[in-house]
């Protein structure tokens, strides 16, 4: 007996999904550690609401959930000029680039560079350096640091930021073009004086906070072991470690930050808090005035320290116990085909997909857990296209941290632009990849090779995570 066409049609489709689900989880199990759901292991938030990067890990004691919402206060709340009232918010400036933790990381999320030119960059902050007479780096020596171009009443502002941009253009292997925007900072407007000659500007982008706690608890020797300075196995890969010389001359290994130029959750909290804020801490008592700037020398305090050591704890506190969001599709096939060429292209080097933290006393969420963040918290030459020329203690100019990929799929659904790499310059995940040179050129190059159908995959998967 014959069947009637349409049924006989849908028979065979069945068939043929029955016979293909195999050959996908056959590839799900061979890609393995690229395709784990849960990339936070048991720090790993429930649900996929819209706040899901600010959903807290569990196990958490009356007292640390607490502690969490008074931090999440103090990352929320703006700081204030002086003198306040509100003696626990004050002491804001004389210079800054924004009053509050929330404006640079938008939703907990990346930040985002100025999109048109009356605009003066929040999220974007541009630090400065110069060399010094005996040849080290510092900082510039009028403008500190980073550059603030907000001051409190009474105080001037360093001056404006001018973001210049001209296309680099290509064409892919399949014929299809492609356009980048190359940004160059401009520094206008000097209200304290010429810039050193040398000065080198790095603009830095607002990263995401998400499983900061996570990598906090890395063990060293984990790092470390990945750490390939002389190329020792010919891969064309060389991560560094950046060591951060502490008070006391100590060498710690520095994680956080674009150059992993922070050790610690607290550090990376406290410069922020001095260098992008003007608020001092235990840690940092100094002003963020240079002997050039006497009015920001002269203009008011919120006390010594400006942030009192409870609230920071709370601050760092809750960033450390932010969760990692769960990952998305990974049935779909087109993106388990984007993690086979994922790994095809290399990317896996740098992009270490899993790491092993230690134990973190009191928080068992984050205590011997397998994550899986995509990166190796190491240095890596990206060529000249992404270098800055700015050396950050052992950073070169042209060496960036690996920055973790976990949550790089929610972005889109915090904002309707997003912009990737270490200032932005990337207006997608496409765009981010054709910026990849130095030891990531070998994988640019295969991207660029690719046909449209396989970069639309590489890009799914990204997506995913």
């Amino acid at each position: 007996m014959r069947l009637p066409r349409m049924r006989a049609l849908a028979l065979g489709v069945a068939a043929l999904a029955v016979a293909a689900a195999p050959a996908q989880d056959e590839g799900r199990r061979e890609l393995g550690e690229l395709l784990v759901r849960d990339s936070g292991g048991a720090a790993t938030s429930t649900g996929d609401e819209r706040r899901v990067l600010a959903a807290r890990i569990h196990g958490l004691t009356d007292e640390q959930r607490t502690a969490g919402r008074q931090g999440e206060a103090f990352f929320n709340t703006s700081f204030i000029p002086s003198p306040s009232e509100a003696i626990r918010r004050d002491g804001l400036g004389p210079l800054f680039n924004s009053a509050n933790c929330r404006s640079c990381h938008n939703s907990l999320g990346r930040g985002r560079p100025p999109t048109s030119d009356d605009q003066q960059p929040v999220a974007l902050v541009l630090q400065l350096g110069a060399p010094r007479d005996d040849g080290s780096w510092g900082d510039e020596p009028v403008y500190g640091p980073n550059f603030n171009p907000f001051a409190i009443s009474g105080v001037e502002p360093e001056g404006a930021v001018v973001i210049d941009r001209s296309p680099i253009r290509g064409v892919y292997l399949d014929g299809t073009a492609w356009e980048l925007q190359k940004p160059t900072y401009r520094l206008t407007e000097l209200r304290y004086g010429e810039l050193h000659p040398l000065t080198a500007i790095s603009p830095r982008l607002a990263q995401p906070i998400i499983g900061m706690g996570l990598l906090d608890a890395v063990p060293e020797h984990i790092i470390l072991a990945r750490a390939d300075p002389d190329d020792m196995d010919g891969d064309g890969i060389s991560g560094r470690p950046n060591w951060i010389v502490a008070p006391g001359g100590r060498l710690r290994l520095g994680r956080f930050g674009w150059k992993a130029n922070q050790p610690d959750l607290r550090a990376q909290t406290t410069a922020a808090l001095f260098a992008e804020m003007g608020i001092t801490s235990s840690d940092r008592r100094q002003q963020n005035c240079t002997a050039a700037q006497s009015a920001c020398l002269a203009g008011p305090h919120g006390g010594d320290p400006e942030i009192a050591d409870a609230d920071l704890a709370d601050l760092v506190f809750f960033q450390r116990v932010l969760a990692v969001p769960p990952r998305r599709g990974l049935d779909d096939p087109e993106v388990i085909r984007g993690a086979a060429l994922f790994r095809e292209a290399g990317c896996e080097t740098c992009h270490v997909p899993r790491l092993v933290t230690g134990e973190v006393p009191g928080l068992p969420a984050l205590s011997f857990q397998e994550i899986y963040p995509f990166t190796d918290l190491l240095l890596h030459d990206m060529g000249p296209a992404l270098a800055d020329g700015r050396p950050d203690q052992q950073a070169s100019g042209s060496e960036w941290r690996t920055p973790p990929l976990w949550g790089l799929g929610r972005a889109g659904d915090l904002a309707r632009e997003v912009f990737y790499l270490h200032d932005g310059r990337a207006r997608s995940l496409e765009e981010a990849i054709l910026w990849h040179g130095g030891e990531a050129a070998a994988a640019r190059a295969q991207f660029v090779d690719w046909d449209k159908a396989q970069r639309t995959a590489l890009v799914k998967f990204l997506e995913s995570l």
